[in-house]
């Protein structure tokens, strides 16, 4: 599982010219679900992404969490970051798990990104969504999540 996390100043995301989700001062989560990922990679990295230090305190560039913040957050589901790259001018997604598994396992992360953080809202699955954010910073931070790692 792959998120690719920006702070924002604001954000919002739109589908066929209505506004669907918007927020203010917090982050914006890209979120790719990976062939192989479960519900421990999505608990993990929803836990992670809300204690995540990526805001300033009076001390610190990178001090605060979305916790300490009280920021929101907008999950975007982002499957082009399962992209391979290696090989060829096309991107691969083989990588990617297929939709319908997929998008149970984007809910699983929502709902437990929701149970330690209450401002949580999200793009729309299998959309073709258009994302306007003003990236605070700039602040972009690339987190992942494998099946079988041991990372803390």
């Amino acid at each position: 599982m792959k998120a690719l996390l920006q702070r924002v100043s604001s954000a919002h995301v739109s589908v066929d010219q209505t506004l669907i989700s918007s927020i203010g001062s917090g982050v914006v989560v890209f979120l790719a679900v990976l062939r192989g990922d479960g519900q421990d990679q999505a608990e993990w990295l929803a836990h992670k992404i809300v204690r995540y230090r990526m805001f300033p305190s009076d001390h610190r560039p990178m001090d605060l969490s979305l916790a300490d913040t009280n920021g929101e957050a907008l999950v975007v589901p982002q499957f082009t970051l399962a992209a391979r790259t290696t090989k060829g001018n096309r991107p691969d997604f083989s990588q990617a798990m297929a939709p319908n598994d997929a998008h149970h396992l984007f809910k699983h992360f929502v709902n437990s990104m929701q149970q330690v953080h209450a401002a949580v809202k999200t793009g729309s699955f299998q959309e073709n969504m258009q994302v306007s954010l003003v990236n605070d910073g700039p602040v972009t931070i690339l987190l992942s999540r494998e099946p079988t790692s041991d990372q803390e």
